[in-house]
């Protein structure tokens, strides 16, 4: 028997909204509703972390600058 073109494309119609509908619940249940994360604590930044230089001027980034005209 041949397979009905309509059914096919409707077939395809049901994965490609099913794997919308995932890309979307997959990110949304790492939270309650309140936008918590389940009652784990953010984690604390040590003085260490706190004070180490967060921006560091590279050799890509002072050519960029250069180029650029910064």
């Amino acid at each position: 028997m041949r397979d009905n073109p309509d059914s096919k494309a409707q077939a395809r119609r049901g994965f490609l909204g099913t794997l919308g509908f995932a890309a979307v619940a997959a990110p949304a249940a790492a939270f309650e509703a309140d936008g918590g994360t389940g009652g784990l604590p953010p984690r604390k930044e040590t003085e260490a972390e706190r004070r180490a230089p967060r921006y560091r001027e590279t050799d890509h980034v002072r050519a960029f600058y250069r180029t650029n005209r910064y």
